[in-house]
């Protein structure tokens, strides 16, 4: 049984060496300040950080099998990087500064060149000081197209989001650091909207079919999502295909930096209501992405589309003799940290908290020296996280992909987020065949950056 509305919103609550960017022809993505509406016109705009002067950045896309190449230029007056989420990459282009690369320095640049091997819907942020620079604009959509493109009339992207702005001077509030928002349920805004504004919305006819890639680009916030005036199947979770389209019925739940590939049909009249709400409080809806309905695409709906091509080398064996690893999700406000490590020192509740550390994994707080395993490569391995704390955790892995097993011992679908809610568990598998470094990390950012990070080693 899926989540209720009520009971949802009632859970809200040794480095490689930095290299040089002389490559000759490799176009750019400038990290750099710029200055946004995104409240209401009555309200000041906003100063942000963005890719290009875009709030999200600049949507960038490439084929399946393609490569993509840019140069990473600062243009900040703070370090940064690149991670390109979702995508199994190699690992010095992952962009985790204090993993996989060094932070680029202000005025610096990087070059991150890799492969696409699979097909969907993916993005791409800050990974320094994630906690703020993310929450400041640095985040933007990379969409892998497929080579035989579904039946549909048009393909769009929803980046959605929140802001936590300041009415009267038009800023981000900065709280970026606030031990309270650390310590508690992260960071959400007093703003939502979709791709930079808070009134988004697009046209359509009756019949017409829309492909809706959702992004949950937001801190912290989980948003709960509905269709009014419009027939859908989710078709894709986290980039990768679903066997089978499933019909929508029900409230969809996107946690931070999980993605929906939506395939909807327009099944409101003209002039009528039609789009995307989300739950907005205990009681009622907002207009997420607005659809305004402007006559007839066609006058008979089409049947229910096909599944989309399944990208490559998905295979999980070996699941039941592989040992499982049991990652406990720990920490926050009410629970509070005892015996955790910290730069490989054993630390109380008030050093922790002294140094801005609130959350661990495993008793781990922060990434550590030390991996908190070691796979050899083409291993499967199977993670068990059992969330002891009073919050809900994004828990995010990169470089490969894994399904979530039930107790019973069924497999969900291919995912790179799971939502962990409170008191409950989550045990993931995943075959270990990216080489590297590789994070795993609450992507509710201000807990990664209280604690809640650790990491893998494939060998």
């Amino acid at each position: 049984m899926g989540p209720t509305r009520r009971g949802f919103c009632a859970g809200l609550a040794a480095l490689p060496l930095l290299r040089p960017a002389f490559g000759q022809g490799m176009r750019s993505l400038t990290a750099g300040k710029a200055t946004v509406q995104l409240a209401p016109d009555a309200y000041p705009a906003t100063p942000v950080w963005a890719y290009d002067g875009t709030l999200p950045g600049t949507v960038l896309r490439a084929p399946q099998g393609g490569r993509l190449e840019r140069r990473l230029v600062n243009a900040l007056d703070v370090p940064t990087s690149i991670h390109w989420h979702g995508i199994r990459i190699d690992n010095a282009m992952d962009g985790v500064a204090g993993l996989t690369q060094d932070a680029v320095p202000p005025g610096a640049g990087f070059d991150y060149a890799f492969d696409l091997p699979d097909a969907g819907t993916y993005w791409y942020h800050a990974h320094v000081n994630s906690t703020e620079q993310v929450a400041r604009g640095l985040a933007g959509a990379l969409i892998v197209d497929e080579s035989a493109p579904p039946d549909i009339d048009r393909d769009e992207v929803l980046m959605i989001g929140d802001w936590l702005i300041d009415p009267d001077t038009g800023s981000f509030v900065d709280n970026f650091a606030a031990p309270m928002t650390l310590s508690h349920g992260g960071r959400t805004g007093n703003l939502v909207g979709v791709n930079g504004r808070h009134d988004f919305s697009l046209s359509a006819g009756r019949n017409e079919r829309l492909r809706l890639r959702l992004i949950n680009s937001a801190n912290a916030r989980i948003f709960g999502l509905r269709l009014e005036g419009l027939r859908g199947w989710t078709v894709a979770l986290d980039g990768m295909p679903l066997a089978e389209p499933v019909p929508v019925t029900d409230m969809l739940v996107l946690a931070p930096a999980q993605r929906i590939d939506l395939i909807v049909d327009v099944t409101a009249e003209p002039g009528a209501a039609a789009g995307i709400g989300f739950a907005d409080g205990d009681d009622g809806w907002g207009m997420l992405a607005a659809i305004e309905v402007t006559g007839h695409s066609a006058t008979v709906a089409r049947d229910r589309p096909a599944p989309l091509p399944p990208n490559p080398r998905m295979q999980i064996g070996g699941i039941e003799a592989a040992p499982v690893l049991d990652m406990p999700l720990q920490g926050g406000a009410m629970r509070g940290l005892k015996g955790a490590r910290f730069d490989g020192q054993d630390m109380g509740w008030r050093e922790l908290v002294r140094n801005g550390q609130f959350w661990a994994l495993a008793g781990q707080v922060g990434l550590g020296t030390a991996p908190f395993a070691t796979l050899s490569r083409g291993e499967t391995a199977r993670i068990r996280m059992a969330n002891d704390t009073i919050f809900p955790h994004a828990m995010h892995l990169h470089g490969m992909h894994f399904r979530v097993r039930a107790p019973d011992g069924t497999l969900g679908p291919l995912r790179d987020t799971v939502l962990v809610m409170p008191n409950d568990m989550a045990e993931i598998v995943f075959v270990a065949d990216n080489p590297g470094k590789w994070l795993l990390h609450c992507h509710m950012l201000g807990h990664a950056a209280s604690g809640m990070t650790n990491w893998v080693m494939v060998a």
